[in-house]
């Protein structure tokens, strides 16, 4: 979540974050002009991982600072989730799989970190879809729902991010029985967002919805294969996401080396064709992966 600001704009955030502005009416115009244009700049992402981890701490504070005072700002809160779930994901959790045999103590703090950041991108995520659907939580909690729910266009993203640190939470909450209960609830949040529309994120839903029928009980790994083929489908081959994802979930956990090995090859060449930084953090870690297949297999 790198985000350029213009030096005019960045002080008008900053002031408004940190109290300047008084009046309540003009203050709430400013706070979500602000918002609007935080929530959009803030795509803008940057292509070198290095200043990406660099920059993005203080943007990630700025930007929460600015959604506690408009929590129902959507694109905000949206870009307040990715922003949490990428840095946990690239930065922390990542350091934490290296680490893992070297120094297994450093590991399990780097995923407790993790673990806590992706709870509070979650947590950002579910209050801002709560207020647009109050009873959306205790819906989802039902097995068999007798309240039909659905999403806009505007909310998908959001629900996107909100089930993606969900799932990324519960999978380093192993030791935590409530947690993992939560995965069916997560699932359907997924789904309810799948419904609405397929296509979320070139291909980034459909291959959260692979993971997500990979992981959970009872799930069917020919139906995972197939929303990790779609993912790779609506990206053109040019994501690298679902190649590693699919490598992971499925190859890796199936034992099929060469499979492996051959997704997380394709998944260098789709980063070779856009060097996005969303194609960077999985280029690092398909060629990690690659490095320690003797490891891992």
């Amino acid at each position: 979540m790198f985000i350029r600001l213009s030096k005019s704009i960045a002080g008008l955030v900053l002031l408004v974050i940190f109290g300047g502005l008084s009046g309540c009416s003009p203050r709430l115009m400013l706070i979500n002009q602000a918002a609007d244009v935080w929530a959009t700049q803030s795509q803008e992402q940057e292509e070198d991982l290095g200043l990406a981890r660099e920059a993005s701490a203080f943007y990630l504070k700025a930007s929460e600072s600015l959604l506690r005072q408009t929590p129902a700002h959507l694109p905000l809160a949206q870009s307040v989730a990715s922003g949490l779930t990428q840095y946990a994901y690239a930065f922390v959790a990542f350091e934490a799989d290296r680490l893992h045999g070297a120094d297994p103590k450093a590991a399990r703090q780097l995923n407790e970190r993790a673990r806590r950041l992706y709870w509070r991108a979650h947590r950002h995520a579910m209050t801002a879809l709560s207020r647009a659907n109050p009873d959306l939580l205790a819906i989802l909690k039902q097995p068999r729902p007798n309240q039909k729910v659905s999403l806009s266009t505007e909310q998908v993203g959001l629900a996107y991010w909100a089930a993606a640190s969900w799932g990324a939470f519960i999978a380093l909450s192993k030791d935590g029985p409530e947690a993992v209960a939560d995965l069916p609830v997560a699932v359907r949040l997924a789904e309810l967002a799948w419904q609405t529309s397929p296509r979320f994120g070139n291909g980034a839903l459909a291959s959260l919805m692979g993971q997500f029928e990979a992981a959970r009980p009872g799930g069917l790994k020919a139906k995972a294969r197939q929303y990790f083929d779609q993912a790779i489908e609506m990206g053109a081959g040019a994501q690298a996401g679902p190649y590693v994802a699919k490598a992971e979930a499925i190859a890796l956990a199936d034992g099929d080396r060469p499979a492996f090995e051959t997704l997380l090859r394709q998944a260098l060449a789709a980063s070779d064709k856009r060097t996005d930084l969303d194609n960077q953090i999985m280029r690092q870690r398909a060629q990690w992966l690659l490095d320690s297949a003797d490891e891992l297999f």
